[in-house]
């Protein structure tokens, strides 16, 4: 027992020693009209060195906010972990806001609705800011994006509709779709409305149906994988995207692991995007 506890003193040193940390930012957005707040997690080297990294978006779900994936991910611990012992690059990790919980009355979701350009936001605001302020590489082979559920959604698009941006998606428990009209609200004073509209008007399998061979060429540059559990309402989504995406001859990978829309689920996820990302960066 003490040769145990004499192991695990001499190699928590060298664990802290790598430990990244994460700073809480702000952007004040001319699109949004308003002060934008994201964390951003840098590895232990960043102050140390002048080199760039490459850098992963790591989007939150509906009723989320950019604080969730370190207070209820806790991402850090996974990325410091991972960085360690060499499963992950060094990377710079960017957690966007993109709404709140209270989605009746908050705008919400990555893509434009009315009040709230988010995508036009994140491509042309957020991301220069952000990939010039902390020395990121800057370029396709070097960034990649994930998120769960909306932000799993959102990854996905963000890729279709931007695939000269992204090297990989990682998409957990992704909303990609939403066909089910009585999920929407009628009054489109309510905030909600749009949030269900627009993850409908930006439908992940429709994308594949009607794209073109040079779009799925494109669609096929960037390296994809989807991750859901076998009990989630969503995983049926997952599942026709990547069979959708298959009979198109895109690349792509899917997870269907014992799970639910919970944070256990993504946690342990992140645990395998982080990797992910890291394997196809420089490609």
């Amino acid at each position: 027992m003490k040769r145990i506890l004499i192991s695990l003193l001499l190699f928590l040193p060298v664990f802290s020693a790598q430990a990244g940390k994460i700073v809480t930012d702000s952007l004040s957005s001319k699109i949004l009209d308003a002060e934008v707040k994201f964390n951003v997690y840098l590895p232990n080297s960043f102050n140390d060195s002048e080199k760039t990294y490459p850098v992963v978006y790591l989007l939150h779900g509906l009723y989320g906010c950019y604080e969730d994936w370190q207070e209820k991910g806790r991402m850090k611990e996974v990325a410091d972990e991972l960085i360690a012992s060499g499963e992950a690059a060094d990377m710079i990790i960017v957690m966007p806001n993109a709404g709140g919980k209270d989605v009746h009355k908050v705008p919400n979701g990555y893509f434009n609705t009315p009040g709230w350009n988010y995508e036009d936001f994140f491509f042309q605001e957020l991301l220069p800011y952000v990939e010039a302020k902390y020395r990121c590489v800057g370029d396709k082979a070097h960034r990649a994006v994930m998120g769960l559920s909306m932000g799993g959604g959102g990854s996905t698009v963000y890729c279709q509709r931007h695939p000269d941006l992204f090297s990989s998606c990682y998409a957990m428990s992704a909303w990609l779709d939403q066909k089910v009209e009585d999920k929407a609200p009628e009054d489109p004073s309510d905030r909600f409305y749009y949030t269900v509209h627009s993850v409908r008007n930006h439908s992940a399998l429709d994308f594949v149906d009607n794209a073109d061979k040079e779009t799925l060429s494109k669609l096929d540059s960037v390296r994809w994988f989807f991750d859901c559990g076998d009990d989630d309402g969503l995983v049926t989504l997952s599942f026709q995207l990547h069979m959708k995406m298959k009979a198109a001859r895109v690349n792509s990978e899917l997870r269907v692991r014992n799970g639910v829309h919970n944070w256990e689920y993504w946690h342990l996820a992140l645990r395998e995007a982080l990797p992910f990302a890291s394997r196809n960066f420089g490609k």
